[in-house]
């Protein structure tokens, strides 16, 4: 079975990160977002990837290369240079895809549901098509089902009076017949072909679209704050693991929690670590506290300072920093210090859309 992965956006909600890296190789939990849209797909058991990205020469392509030694999965780069809407994009994928039955996953999503049953249902009842959906607490913000009984009825985009609390969340089964359902709608106000579309024309054509009711949190890892939200979740399932007193790793009087993860080479000296933390490769924390939910790349240097709630990319440097870290998104090669002669004073060099808060 074929599925593919929508990752062309420029990730503009989450600028400056995604300026220079494309949203779908963001870390959470020290693992790229669109790994865990790949092991999703390869559980309900795709066997072949498309990632649609907006150019073949793409950074996901670099990071990511045939797939086989990667992930484990054979991945084909579909070129969307010009995206103009879900649909678009399944449109330009149809070579690939070719008339069989397929999956299509929205690159910036995660889910704590394995979603297995999603296809196994579509099979099942020879559906048309199958929707992941989700209840939401602000309905108005979402292309929303209306259900008629276990069947959708109509699909609903951003409702002033929504129908339901039923969100569409980004992973659809499709049989070959969206695709001449999207011959057959025209571009949506925005100027793009809209998938919403395309299935209301299902729909009106008599094919049947069920509903697959998402279990657990669903995260539409769209800007900073959704991301660093999606790190806390996965590290919240870290399995409980006690600390080991005679680690090598663990230097002078350090105190490290249980559910903390640590990488190859890296030190922890006279630091405190509580989990669920994960710690990359050749990192050296001194003098340090890192708190719960917290994940750190590889290659990094953290020197008296405090941070937790936070993901740190992989080559960062942070010293001397006075207060707390909080809640934050350092990407990578950044540095962060404080002074230590005068003036004192504060220096910044930002990026557009950069946040800064000083307490």
């Amino acid at each position: 079975m074929k599925a593919i992965i929508l990752a062309a956006g420029k990730g503009t909600r989450l600028f400056p990160v995604t300026l220079t890296m494309p949203k779908p190789l963001v870390p959470v939990a020290n693992k790229a977002l669109i790994r865990y849209a790949i092991e999703t797909l390869t559980g309900m058991g795709a066997t072949e990837i498309g990632l649609v990205v907006n150019s073949l020469e793409s950074p996901i392509r670099q990071a990511l290369g045939d797939g086989v030694n990667t992930v484990g999965v054979p991945l084909t780069y579909i070129e969307q240079a010009d995206p103009r809407g879900l649909a678009h994009a399944v449109k330009v994928a149809q070579p690939f895809l070719g008339d069989e039955p397929f999956i299509m996953y929205l690159g910036d999503n995660i889910f704590q549901d394995p979603m297995r049953e999603l296809y196994t249902r579509f099979q099942q009842t020879g559906a048309g098509a199958a929707i992941a959906l989700t209840e939401v607490p602000d309905p108005t913000r979402f292309g929303i089902a209306e259900l008629d009984g276990d069947r959708i009825k109509r699909l609903v985009e951003k409702p002033k009076e929504p129908p339901s609390n039923l969100a569409i969340a980004g992973v659809y089964v499709f049989q070959p017949a969206i695709f001449d359902a999207i011959d057959h709608i025209k571009p949506s106000w925005r100027n793009e072909l809209e998938i919403t579309d395309a299935i209301q024309y299902m729909l009106d054509q008599g094919h049947t679209v069920i509903p697959y009711i998402v279990k657990g949190w669903w995260i539409d890892a769209g800007n900073a704050d959704s991301i660093v939200l999606a790190n806390q979740l996965v590290l919240e399932q870290l399995p409980y693991t006690p600390t080991r007193q005679d680690d090598p790793r663990i230097e002078g009087g350090s105190a490290v929690s249980h559910r903390v993860i640590l990488g190859e080479n890296t030190r922890i000296i006279n630091s405190v670590i509580r989990g669920p933390v994960i710690i990359g490769d050749n990192v050296v924390v001194r003098d340090s506290y890192i708190g719960p939910y917290t994940s750190i790349g590889n290659d990094v240097i953290i020197e008296s300072s405090e941070i937790e709630h936070s993901i740190v990319m992989s080559c960062c440097t942070i010293r001397n920093i006075q207060g707390r870290i909080d809640a934050s998104l350092i990407a990578e090669n950044a540095h962060v210090s404080r002074a230590q002669t005068r003036p004192a004073a504060y220096r910044f060099v930002l990026a557009e859309n950069s946040v800064v808060q000083l307490g």
